[in-house]
Order: C-alpha cells, then sequence, then structure tokens
C-alpha cells in the first residue's frame, strides 16, 4: 500500500513540473503571487511560526509589516519551484549571462583552479538551488548534502534531475565518507548551514539570539585546510522592487581560508559564528528570500 501511495505522490508532483514547465515564465510567476496571497490571506500555512520566527528576528516590526513579509516569502518560494522545473531548460552555457550576474566570484574562481579542496557555505536564502545550478553551467560541479527522501520515486527524481544540472547529491545520513572523499580529491563540496542541529550543535547568534548550528562546516574546513566561501543567490528585483524571474545575483559575500585566520577567529565556534554573521548580514537586506520556515531558533529560551 506505502509503495501504491508514494508512486501517486510521486506522479503527482511530475504532473505539477508539466504545468510548470509548459506555463510562460510570467504566467508562472503571477500564478505564484496569487498563491502567495491564498496562503497568507485566506488560508494561512503556518502562520503562527512565521510570527514567531520573525519577532525574533526583528522584534520591533508591526504585523502588517510581517505580514507583507510573509507575503513576499511565499512568492518567492513558490517562484522557486516554478524556476527550477523551467531552469534547465531557460538557461545555458551560451546565454547565462542573460540570467547570471556573478559579484564578487574571482577569489572563489581562482580557489576553485588551485589544488585545494573548497567548501561553499550557505543557506536557505535566494534561489539556492539556482546557485548550484549555476555553478554546473560555469563548468564547476559541486556535491551537496541532501537528506534521502522517504519516497523512493520521489527521491530518485528529484536527484536525477538535480545532477543533470551538475549537482551531485551525498545522503545525509550515512554520507560522510563521500563527504570526505570529496575533499580529499580536492572537490567542491556546499552546504545549507542555517538550521538548526539541535541540542548537540554549536551555539551562535543569529539575529542576536542562540541558535545551535552544525560543527561540520567549521571541523571539514580545519581539517582539510579548505577556504570557506559564503555564497547567496539572490534574485534580481526591477525599480519597483518586483522579483525579476530567472535573474539571479551570485554573490560570494567572503572567503575564509583557514591558512590565513582573521583575527579573533580560531576555532570551529569562532568559524561557525563568522558564516553564520555574514549569513545574517545578507538575509537582513532580503528578509523576503530568506525561509523563514524552519524552527532555527528551537533551543533558544525566550525571556
Amino acid at each position: 500500500m506505502k509503495i501504491f501511495f508514494d508512486y501517486l505522490v510521486y506522479l503527482f508532483v511530475r504532473v505539477l513540473f508539466c504545468v510548470a514547465q509548459s506555463l510562460s515564465i510570467g504566467a508562472g510567476h503571477k500564478l505564484t503571487q496569487g498563491l502567495a496571497f491564498v496562503f497568507t490571506e485566506i488560508i494561512p500555512v503556518r502562520r503562527r511560526l512565521l510570527n514567531e520566527n520573525l519577532l525574533i528576528a526583528f522584534p520591533e516590526s508591526t504585523a502588517e509589516e510581517r505580514r507583507t513579509l510573509i507575503r513576499k516569502m511565499w512568492e518567492h518560494l513558490l517562484l522557486m519551484g516554478v524556476e527550477v522545473a523551467v531552469g534547465q531548460r531557460k538557461i545555458r552555457d551560451r546565454n547565462w549571462k542573460g540570467h547570471l550576474e556573478l559579484k564578487g566570484v574571482q577569489p572563489l574562481l581562482k580557489l576553485l583552479n588551485q589544488d585545494r579542496p573548497v567548501i561553499i557555505v550557505t543557506g536557505h536564502f535566494g534561489n539556492f538551488e539556482m546557485g548550484g545550478f549555476s555553478l554546473g553551467v560555469l563548468t564547476y560541479p559541486s556535491h551537496s548534502v541532501a537528506r534521502t527522501l522517504d519516497n523512493p520515486f520521489l527521491n530518485r527524481f528529484i536527484k536525477d534531475f538535480r545532477e543533470v544540472t551538475g549537482q551531485f547529491l551525498i545522503a545525509k545520513n550515512g554520507g560522510a565518507n563521500d563527504i570526505i572523499r570529496v575533499l580529499e580529491h580536492k572537490g567542491l563540496m556546499a552546504f545549507l548551514a542555517d538550521q538548526s542541529a539541535g541540542p548537540k550543535g554549536c551555539m551562535v547568534n543569529f539575529f542576536g539570539k542562540p541558535a545551535s548550528t552544525f560543527k561540520a562546516v567549521a571541523l571539514l574546513a580545519l581539517q582539510y585546510e579548505a577556504p570557506l566561501a559564503v555564497c547567496y543567490s539572490l534574485r534580481q528585483t526591477d525599480e519597483y522592487g518586483n522579483f525579476i524571474p530567472l535573474h539571479f545575483t551570485m554573490h560570494i559575500a567572503e572567503i575564509l581560508d583557514p591558512l590565513d585566520l582573521p583575527p579573533g577567529v580560531q576555532n570551529v565556534k569562532d568559524i561557525t559564528q563568522y558564516y553564520t554573521k555574514i549569513l545574517e548580514d545578507g538575509i537582513r537586506q532580503y528578509p523576503e528570500q530568506y525561509w523563514w520556515l524552519h524552527r532555527r531558533w528551537k533551543e533558544y529560551k525566550k525571556p
């Protein structure tokens, strides 16, 4: 029975992909705007959690400001799904410059052409899927860690879909040896490093509040002397602040080299706090492009 149900879910997702691919990008964007309004105003989805997170991050925000931000966040997330479905058809190695602007990438490209492993750290910020896709278009395939889905049909479909674009997936559970192999062979590893790591994580400040964060990124950077590049792929907007579908700016915000650490950054906690603060600075500028759906502050006890 479970196999039958899993296959039905898989077919439903394939139909959604087909619908997204059949629409023009403008029509897809209009659809996401309508659904964002529904998810915010008519059938509020996870409203309580979203408001709790936004009050932690922006305690002085008004209810109206939070509602506007939530609606824009839903528009961003839904549009991201449309872009993932059509991106590999629309963006190619011959036309990527019409969709992707590179900002501060020269130091990263220089590292990628050296005989050293490199770690990219980002978060659920901007269109991180298109960020990985863009590296593939630029002929720099990456490996990233992802949780294996319980649905085997859906897991295989998403894995195959992402790997066509040069994003090779490593299972979150049981993938440690694969991660080590990539770094030992001077490869490029990418991590989404903005989810709660639970009670055993490294506690650092995120928006001024304690947040448990995984130690693995900093540990691997130190152990393999791998430069750590903090990156995010932000969607571009027009003069009125409206999203422009399939147009992104890849930001290389900072590169931290374990062979040349700045003053005050010496250990795992220092490095974790360092890149967390850089991600926070970017999110503060573009909060509507962040996933506020995660329980990022699970261990934070409100006063």
